[in-house]
């Protein structure tokens, strides 16, 4: 599955862009069939001279924390039974707040 489309590519707006918003518009959700990691997209841009792609956005595993994550890096992982990262393919964006569970306590 191709996680960056050139659609969505188009879309997401550049990092930094929604610094300032204390409820980002997320634009993409990734996640592991076969455990609990999510990645919700909220910027990206290509990283430097390279073809790799950097995300911004609200990641649930281990922990749930605001962060960085590269393309090249989601391509590779694997969860526990070698499942690869998929996109939500039925995924409509939203603000975090309305898009994003909350985290149970």
């Amino acid at each position: 599955m191709e996680l960056l489309t050139e659609e969505l590519r188009a879309q997401l707006p550049p990092l930094y862009s929604q610094e300032g918003d204390a409820d980002p518009v997320v634009h993409a959700k990734f996640f592991t069939p076969d455990s609990n990691w999510t990645w919700w997209v909220t910027e990206g841009q290509t990283e430097g001279e390279g073809d790799d792609f950097r995300f911004f956005g609200f990641v649930q595993g281990f922990e749930a924390e605001w962060g960085y994550f590269v393309l090249s890096e989601l391509e590779s992982a694997r969860g526990p039974l070698g499942l690869a990262i998929e996109r939500d393919l039925y995924f409509a964006p939203g603000r975090f707040t309305d898009v994003v569970p909350a985290p149970d306590v």
